[in-house]
């Protein structure tokens, strides 16, 4: 999966541009149609509406220096956004103006690229404003991912120090955590008056991890603090006089004291004083319009119009096709017993875990390494097009591990300053498997969505409004297809891991299942992490972890299969229509090269890749 920041924003501040299988055919509109015009006036008009795409776009980065960060640029480099209750009225107001506007340009003078792009942005906008009255439904704090490991994350990993007015920015942001703080909790007070609070349960583990951010020198004795041990590490990096790292290390050492322990104590005494009223309670469904907000959210991360009861039944659908597959592989190694024995067999077996120490956790990231190494080798017979942005494996930090998922991305700026970062969690080597080492690689890295982010981050000549708009389904439906394009690269060639891969796809389809049940058909936390048990191989703690993060990010996660089904529903249109000349390079490079789009959209785009091969 990706780093939930994007998505966490949306809602915050909505400044980030964040057949075989049973799924019915989306229909989309025709926007790809291209008139026969004069180039002048194509030209004209098409001009017109890129040149107002890139002002939203740095009208956006100007009014986020979050986002700014994270695409690699120093736009406002010692600030936070704005996450007051006021910006996100006011982001709100801007969005209507733009829709208006968009509304005035005249796709039928366009080529098939503006056409793309106008459609693409007039969507942006209509889901920005939908989302607009649930705003305050979508959790200010959640143990997932939310502020309280945003910031140090942020600092740690995306404020790149390569000069000294880089480290005076990471001072600025250390010192103003505070003021940003003190809007957080005014958010999460607004929230409170109208009903709205995380799941009880989740409060121990947001205060277990807002106190690991101050543990350590200088809040008290012991190793250098987080915080305070990048800071150093940056700052030796710039080979400065003595007496600036000296001025420069008090400075920081006042901020944390003044600025990170403060904030943080407030946070705490607000999650505390929460933590004593909130209500019992999981689905989005005890939520102010909590049944149309729901409505919403499986909307904006399927693009589909499908409900919640047909989302839970192809859930259902799904589970027992994969469960029959996975009989297969129980023969082909010889196991007798029941599918659970089996489950059981590959959940316990010392033999398919790495030593839960620093060396096992050593080696499952060299075995990591390695296993994208090679799926490299054969891209050029699946791909035509490659990022250039180098792809890094690493531990997830351990200020966060503890909440944090399994297995994420973060993907590269367009300048190439960072590369894609591949996180794997080896905070309990019990819930990472080695039979599913191969299908996360392929998912977070190559071909998955490090090919896909990567690519689209260096993608020429398309809007970078367009470029980083967010849909989830297209993201994670490429993420879960390449676990299954994988297995048709020569891969998986362990049965075990073919498993792994069946897995895999299987706790996606389990996703429809209680995803929907629990926001929709007020199924407890308990009842959700039993079906799991009941259903996957995956360890105790992974499936309690699981059903936590669908809690809090009600319908995300029903986007990865139905995704995946999109895809190859497609692919498999395209081959039947074209035999001979169907070309897979060509239908992935059609798939990444413009970027992330709607489900309807990519149907629109597939259908005219396969006219004009023909």
């Amino acid at each position: 999966m990706l780093e939930f920041y994007m998505r966490g924003k949306k809602k915050l501040l909505s400044l980030a541009l964040a057949a075989a299988m049973g799924l019915p055919l989306l229909s989309g509109c025709s926007l790809l149609d291209k008139s026969p015009l004069a180039e002048k006036e194509v030209v004209s008009e098409q001009e017109r509406l890129m040149a107002y795409l890139d002002q939203i776009n740095e009208e956006n980065l100007e009014r986020s220096p979050i986002t700014s960060t994270y695409r690699g640029r120093k736009d406002g480099y010692g600030e936070w956004d704005d996450a007051s209750e006021a910006a996100a009225i006011e982001e709100h107001k801007i969005t209507l103006k733009r829709k208006a506007k968009l509304a005035k340009f005249d796709a039928a003078q366009m080529d098939t690229q503006g056409q793309l792009s106008l459609k693409i942005a007039q969507l942006y906008m209509d889901r920005s404003i939908a989302g607009y009255e649930f705003r305050h439904n979508d959790y200010v704090m959640q143990q997932f991912s939310a502020w309280h490991t945003w910031i140090p994350s942020l600092l740690i990993n995306i404020h790149r120090v390569k000069t000294e007015q880089d480290l005076k920015d990471y001072l600025s942001r250390v010192e103003k955590v505070d003021d940003l703080f003190e809007q957080v909790i005014d958010n999460m007070r607004i929230q409170a008056e109208k009903g709205v609070y995380p799941p009880r349960w989740s409060y121990p583990q947001m205060l277990a991890a807002s106190a690991n951010v101050i543990k350590g020198a200088p809040f008290q004795g012991g190793k250098d603090n987080t915080l305070f041990a990048d800071f150093k590490k940056k700052l030796d990096s710039l080979n400065l006089s003595e007496h600036k790292s000296v001025k420069y290390t008090e400075q920081m050492m006042k901020a944390l004291l003044t600025s990170i322990k403060p904030a943080y104590k407030s946070l705490i005494a607000e999650l505390e004083a929460q933590y004593e009223v909130a209500p019992e309670g999981d689905g989005v469904w005890r939520l102010p319009n909590g049944d149309d907000y729901y409505r919403y959210l499986l909307n904006y991360y399927t693009t589909t119009d499908l409900t919640a009861d047909e989302v839970h039944q192809l859930g259902l659908e799904n589970v027992q096709r994969i469960h029959n597959e996975m009989r297969e592989i129980m023969k082909q190694v010889g196991f007798e017993g029941t599918l659970q024995e089996f489950f059981a067999f590959m959940r316990e077996d010392k033999q398919f875990y790495y030593d839960n120490t620093d060396e096992g956790r050593a080696a499952y990231l060299e075995k990591s390494v390695e296993l994208i190494d090679t799926v490299r080798e054969v891209l050029p017979e699946y791909f035509g097009i490659f990022p250039k942005a180098e792809l890094e494996v690493k531990r997830v930090e351990a200020f966060r591990e503890a909440s944090a998922g399994k297995a994420f991305y973060q993907g590269p700026p367009p300048d190439g300053s960072r590369p894609g970062i591949y996180y794997v969690n080896l905070y309990k080597m019990e819930d990472m498997p080695s039979y599913q080492m191969e299908a996360l690689a392929y998912h977070e890295g190559i071909p998955g969505h490090h090919m896909q982010l990567a690519i689209t981050a260096e993608l020429e000549g398309v809007p970078e409004f367009q470029k980083f708009v967010r849909f989830t389904a297209y993201t994670e439906g490429w993420g879960l297809y390449s676990e299954y394009l994988a297995k048709e690269m020569g891969f998986y060639e362990d049965p075990y891991s073919d498993f792994g891969r069946l897995a895999m796809e299987l706790w996606r389809a389990c996703r429809l299942v209680v995803d929907t049940g629990i926001h929709s058909k007020k199924w407890t936390r308990e009842e959700a992490i039993q079906y799991l048990q009941d259903n996957t191989p995956n360890p105790a703690n992974d499936t309690v972890k699981a059903i936590e993060r669908y809690i809090v990010y009600p319908g995300q996660a029903t986007s990865y299969l139905i995704g995946k089904i999109k895809i190859v529903e497609l692919r498999e249109a395209a081959k039947k229509a074209l035999g001979d000349k169907f070309d897979i390079r060509g239908f992935h490079d059609e798939i990444l090269k413009d970027g992330p789009v709607a489900l309807s959209i990519l149907e629109d785009k597939i259908n005219a890749w396969v006219e004009a091969q023909r």
